[in-house]
């Protein structure tokens, strides 16, 4: 294709993988910066372990990164505290338009998960079908229900339908997944702002 002043495009350039997740990632800390904000909740984005080996100083203050590794798995994306309640998420995009492959989730992060539940905290998945254009909130005993109860290796696309929450995309907060949890366990109050 070309485009004006002579400007080439391949389209079959290799396609990078490397930042996928990023949209929905940008998207959830918008949207938790709105709630931080707005003093409805504090939830941040874990920070994943990172042991630094070597580096290479460029500037007084810029610094290059050469080697290092990761100091442990990570649990999940997403943790904080919203009405009193510790709450704990995990966020992924799919590809796939009929089903979220479960390998997509660590098997120690669905541990961490099940911890989460089992102590009283709130545990959820955020997913977002790309195909669909649609994000799904889908709580964490509707995960492990499924888990349990097949041998699937995936969760089909009609389950996020039928037991998860459609996240309705708006423009200020962007994702907000707190009326969903509001709905779960709060009867329906609404959070305001508080303060």
């Amino acid at each position: 294709m070309n485009y004006p002043c002579g400007i080439k495009i391949d389209r079959k350039k290799t396609i990078s993988y490397g930042n996928r997740g990023m949209s929905l990632e940008k998207e959830l800390n918008e949207t938790n910066n709105y709630y931080l904000l707005k003093n409805i909740a504090v939830i941040h984005k874990k920070p994943t372990p990172i042991t630094i080996k070597k580096v290479d100083y460029i500037s007084p203050t810029r610094v290059k990164i050469k080697d290092g590794y990761f100091q442990k798995p990570s649990t999940t994306d997403y943790n904080g505290i919203y009405r009193g309640q510790y709450i704990d998420f995990e966020a992924k995009e799919t590809n796939k338009p009929n089903y979220f492959p479960l390998s997509n989730i660590h098997k120690h992060q669905l541990e961490h998960l099940k911890k989460i539940i089992t102590h009283g905290g709130i545990g959820f998945l955020i997913v977002s079908f790309n195909a669909y254009n649609e994000i799904f909130y889908l709580d964490g005993k509707d995960l492990f229900d499924f888990i349990n109860t097949n041998t699937r290796k995936s969760i089909p696309y009609s389950y996020f339908q039928e037991k998860g929450h459609l996240i309705k995309i708006k423009f200020n907060p962007r994702l907000d997944y707190l009326k969903i949890i509001d709905e779960i366990y709060f009867k329906g109050e609404y959070y305001e702002e508080k303060y």
